[in-house]
């Protein structure tokens, strides 16, 4: 399983669900397992684990798991609570959420994840899904082109470089990794070259994977799912899914100002647990050079009353 995918902060993220006897507990990323695989070992007497992932690769890796106090989902995470419910599950006591994608996945040539290595434009995570890299490149237009290299990949030159796809596959559709990198050449800075296709490929799988937007949807099922005092512990890679996280945390809000009933309190149904993110060491970078962009965040679930505003 460390070979699939090497876990970023994985004592700090299974030591933050407080994991107590008979107590239900979600990974909502399996991936490889490394953070799945951690929480069983240190699971206390009658709890158990349901993890979930998308990915066929993820399943195969939980199929070779044999604990009966493990659950395989073979979903996206935005179906948290409905596959809960079909597992008879109403409460949780303890959610792990480590975004973005696996080393595995990057790793693994066929899947498009990766300007290394030349493959069909793909980047499903779901490979049973329609859309992929392939059908953004050649199908969206140029404002939308330029919307997700903006929003997504927080590219500079977001606009030049939609124009140039437009203009490059008028001349015939870019079907593989190594086509688009030839298409959009004239707009890679030669000295940040390997950081700037990063932000590109990072911007094409989110929106292939509505990824942004699957994220928002498990956040507001949250109060839902997690059981009074329970705990979410997330991990984010991308400044759009820890501001997500941290608004939620912080208002009870994806977007917007603070709800507040008539004495002013701030209506909101989990409490931080850390005021600030929590940043791999010093050790843990060299090892792993993942962990630079990630930010870990916790929170309690609190005993209000919940109702959505979003």
């Amino acid at each position: 399983m460390s070979e699939y995918h090497v876990p970023v902060m994985l004592k700090e993220c299974v030591d933050g669900l407080q994991l107590k006897p008979g107590g239900v507990y979600v990974d909502l990323t399996f991936g490889g397992g490394g953070h799945s695989s951690e929480i069983l070992k240190a699971l206390p007497e009658g709890a158990s684990l349901y993890s979930f992932d998308q990915d066929d690769d993820a399943a195969g890796i939980a199929a070779t798991i044999q604990d009966e106090r493990f659950h395989f989902v073979a979903s996206n995470f935005r179906y948290l609570k409905k596959y809960l419910r079909l597992h008879g599950i109403k409460k949780v006591d303890g959610i792990l959420a480590d975004l973005g994608i696996s080393s595995h996945q990057i790793d693994v040539p066929e899947r498009g994840f990766s300007f290394r290595f030349d493959a069909d434009l793909d980047m499903r995570m779901d490979q049973s899904a329609e859309k992929d890299a392939r059908f953004v490149i050649n199908t969206y237009s140029e404002s939308a082109l330029h919307k997700i290299f903006g929003i997504y990949g927080e590219v500079k030159n977001a606009k030049t470089l939609a124009a140039k796809i437009i203009t490059k596959r008028s001349e015939g559709d870019l079907n593989t990794v190594f086509e688009f990198l030839n298409a959009i050449d004239s707009c890679i800075p030669p000295r940040e070259r390997n950081k700037y296709l990063a932000k590109v490929f990072q911007a094409i799988r989110i929106e292939v994977n509505d990824e942004i937007k699957a994220l928002e949807e498990v956040i507001l099922q949250l109060p839902d799912v997690l059981a009074t005092d329970g705990l979410l512990v997330v991990m984010a890679y991308h400044s759009l899914e820890d501001r997500l996280v941290k608004n939620f945390i912080a208002k009870g809000k994806l977007f917007g100002e603070q709800d507040k009933d008539i004495y002013g309190n701030v209506q909101k149904p989990l409490d931080s647990i850390t005021r600030k993110p929590t940043i791999a060491n010093a050790e843990e970078l060299e090892r792993n050079p993942r962990a630079r962009s990630a930010k870990l965040r916790s929170a309690k679930r609190n005993e209000q009353s919940w109702e959505r505003t979003d």
